[in-house]
């Protein structure tokens, strides 16, 4: 009965560790993504081209739900850039903010499920707020986290954003 109830003891301490080395990870992992997606709102907002390139794995994919579409990456990064330099010119104001309604992965991988906020302003314009439910996928690479793949699903609205506050 003690080599039972021993065996229980280690078991259970065995169990213990392993899901406080689980939790450790996900901390960890939760921390490097919320910097990533901080760094993708720094470049929006500084309008720095080459750093949001960066978050980017270079076979990166954009599904657009609204266009019915998939292609690389960097074809959307072409249609964006001149609104990247806009705003590093301070000719346009913009910014990308994220809220999450669902985080999955390990240490190596990752799919959240978001609202994006994009807003922006022209010039002397009024300031516009678009809402897009997001799905990322992205891997970690030696030099960090990259997305591989961006599901621009479909419109959210402001209420769908707030409700994740």
């Amino acid at each position: 009965m003690k080599t039972i109830t021993r065996l229980a003891a280690v078991l259970l301490s065995s169990l213990a560790f392993a899901l406080s080395a689980t939790a450790a990870d996900e901390k960890v992992r939760l921390a490097e993504l919320n910097a990533f997606w901080a760094e993708v709102s720094r470049t929006v907002k500084e309008g720095d081209f080459v750093g949001y390139s960066a978050t980017c794995h270079p076979e990166a994919v954009l599904v657009s739900g609204s266009k019915k579409q998939s292609y690389p990456l960097t074809q959307a990064l072409a249609r964006w850039k001149k609104e990247f330099d806009d705003t590093k010119s301070g000719e346009r104001e913009s910014s990308a903010t994220f809220r999450f309604s669902q985080r999955l992965g390990d240490t190596t991988t990752a799919h959240e499920t978001a609202i994006l906020r994009y807003s922006f302003r022209q010039g002397d314009g009024e300031m516009k707020h678009e809402y897009i439910h997001l799905e990322a996928l992205l891997l970690k690479k030696d030099d960090g986290w990259k997305i591989i793949m961006e599901y621009q699903k479909a419109p959210a609205t402001e209420a769908e954003w707030k409700a994740l506050e």
